[in-house]
């Protein structure tokens, strides 16, 4: 089966159609050829970019060299005011110190404490999917999503009342933010206006104020001693090994707003995709119904199940090379370069794309068909090491890969261990915050007998 993309525009286009299609789908405004360039260059009004998907310039970007290729500022513009100042968006001394503080709470022990809330929430999201329903993918998983963040960082369960508003808050923030702000197509002074929108602007307090409180009211059991043991309250105490400072309010504000962002978001989209995508399969839908029910016992939460559930882990990484949550990534030349006999200069925004990368048609075998047991052939594994990001690479890797190949191929698991999935109308990938369906991601859902088949 051949996983939807997006149309591609060809030829020559100016300015005015990057900031007419970016604001609506950054995909479709790019050309084909891309999905067999190793470099492309571009020149949009004052702004010099370089798409990379050669492994080697993709190596020495994120890996290799990365203080040479900070985080592009223009990414701030259209993101700052959710964002702040956290980890996503900051560069050199900040973000090394962020980092600091942060990456503890992400090592590997950590998953093990906090499974059994990844558990219990993948268990209510399956527990919540309807018997017999035409219904889109984009809500239920962004629910069950939301609910995974708060109980592993503050121990509330969707349901809290707080945790709903923020929840319900970040959705409408999506829907009012581009996925490119003006701003970062245009180079302005700092002391320029910047172009947010009232709506975006309006989401995003509401939402860092919600956030601030959630914050303060872990301060304050911190400080006498009630505090669960969740990732919050690692965060929160954790000292800068150096400095030996913690996080401010204002600075632990910023992230848990990309925590939320990166963990709710792209674990939401990937896992919608994921379902679509079995629908779509249904030979390797029954093969991962019935994984699940040989692997998994309900009523007894080990986090040993991880291991077996294979299946479920393939096809959970497989919709991430075909759907990378976040589609493209933005770093700016530090000094001036040179790739593949080309004179990158100064200043230039060096432009990796998972989404070309991952179906790259000179690196992959059937770039563009969806194939779980393409993990187990020689092309499978190359690529896997040198043609597969959706998490980043290098220094800058996404402290919670860990945490989403936990999550996905657990929920993936329990969704369809009772449920059949069959697909609608084919979705169309556009990007946003996230890669997302234009229309939602539509399924019919039904029953399984006990025995796995379809109840009909």
């Amino acid at each position: 089966m051949t996983a939807p993309k997006p149309a591609s525009s060809e030829g020559r286009t100016g300015l005015l159609h990057y900031l007419r299609h970016f604001r609506r789908d950054l995909l479709s405004a790019l050309p084909a050829r891309l999905y067999r360039a190793w470099m492309a260059e571009y020149r949009t009004g004052p702004i010099h970019s370089f798409v990379c998907n050669d492994p080697e310039l993709v190596s020495l970007v994120l890996r290799e060299r990365p203080a040479d290729f900070p985080k592009s500022n223009r990414l701030r513009e259209g993101l700052a005011p959710l964002l702040g100042r956290s980890v996503f968006v900051t560069n050199g001394a900040e973000w090394q110190r962020q980092r600091r503080i942060i990456d503890p709470a992400f090592e590997g022990g950590r998953l093990r404490e906090i499974f059994p809330q990844i558990w219990d929430a993948s268990l209510a999201a399956a527990r919540r999917l309807p018997q017999s329903a035409e219904i889109d993918l984009e809500p239920v998983t962004s629910h069950a999503a939301a609910d995974v963040i708060f109980r592993t960082l503050f121990s509330l369960p969707i349901e809290d009342a707080t945790a709903a508003q923020v929840f319900a808050a970040f959705r409408a923030h999506q829907d009012a933010q581009p996925i490119v702000n003006a701003g970062a197509l245009i180079p302005l002074p700092a002391w320029f206006p910047r172009f947010h929108s009232r709506r975006t602007r309006r989401t995003a307090a509401h939402i860092r104020g919600l956030i601030a409180r959630l914050v303060a009211e872990r301060a304050a059991r911190i400080k006498d001693g009630t505090a669960p043991d969740d990732l919050a309250t690692k965060i929160m105490t954790t000292p800068d090994p150096q400095t030996g400072e913690t996080f401010t309010p204002p600075e632990m504000v910023d992230q848990v707003a990309i925590f939320f962002l990166a963990g709710h978001e792209t674990s939401a989209s990937a896992l919608a995709w994921a379902l679509w995508l079995l629908a779509a399969n249904p030979d390797w839908q029954d093969r991962v119904a019935a994984e699940s029910r040989t692997a998994i016992n309900p009523e007894n939460p080990e986090f040993s199940v991880i291991s077996r559930l294979n299946l479920s882990r393939a096809v959970f990484r497989e919709a991430l090379r075909l759907y990378p949550p976040v589609p493209m990534m933005v770093r700016e030349a530090a000094c001036p370069e040179q790739f593949r006999d080309r004179e990158v200069p100064k200043g230039a925004q060096i432009v990796v794309s998972p989404w070309h990368l991952h179906r790259h048609e000179r690196l992959w075998d059937n770039p563009d068909g969806f194939d779980p047991a393409r993990w187990e052939t020689e092309n499978g594994r190359a690529c896997q090491r040198r043609a597969y990001i959706p998490f980043s690479a290098g220094a800058r890797v996404c402290p919670g890969a860990g945490f989403a190949m936990v999550e996905g191929p657990l929920m993936l698991s329990l969704m369809l261990r009772d449920h059949r999935l069959e697909t609608t109308v084919p979705p169309v990938p556009v990007a946003r915050l996230t890669v997302r369906g234009q229309d939602g991601i539509r399924v019919r859902i039904s029953p399984r007998d006990p025995d796995g088949s379809c109840r009909r």
